[in-house]
């Protein structure tokens, strides 16, 4: 891990390379999903989640470079569950050059840190079934397999 490494909170300054780091999770995500628009799509609306009192994005930061990203979303639980509310995480992202450090995991310690602070305890995230390497990435933290989200699609039936 680089000495150098700082995870914070995000600023609207950060947003030009934080939309890059949005088209690069969608191209990632593109192979797993054949239900994403072939055209240039968006996600999130990274402003405003800037701006949220319900939501987190950190920044990872080595020097100046912004590094990393991912946020902590704060929802309602469904009512049958033993918790009222639940943060969701989501948009995280690590530079190409710097994946393999551990900036993910300092990431989420980060988030895990502030949901802790809001009283939350319960994390959740989506993965693709089909991507390996982020599952694991994820059990590596504590996460574990919830649930499996089926698709059937009865138009093109391939």
């Amino acid at each position: 891990m680089d000495a150098m490494l700082k995870i914070r909170k995000a600023k609207l300054e950060d947003l030009p390379i934080l939309l890059e780091f949005e088209q690069g999770i969608i191209e990632t995500e593109r192979p797993f999903d054949p239900t994403l628009k072939s055209e240039k799509i968006t996600y999130y609306n990274i402003e405003k989640m800037i701006l949220a009192p319900t939501i987190e994005v950190a920044v990872a930061e080595i020097g100046t470079k912004i590094v990393g990203s991912g946020y902590a979303r704060i929802e309602e639980a469904k009512p049958y569950l033993n918790h009222k509310l639940y943060a969701y995480l989501g948009f995280m992202y690590t530079d190409t050059e710097h994946r393999g450090k551990g900036i993910n995991a300092k990431i989420i310690d980060y988030l895990k840190e502030w949901c802790a602070t809001k009283n939350i305890f319960e994390l959740r995230l989506d993965v693709y079934n089909d991507n390996p390497s982020a599952i694991s990435a994820y059990e590596k933290v504590g996460f574990k397999k919830h649930l499996i989200n089926m698709r059937l699609d009865i138009q093109n039936r391939s």
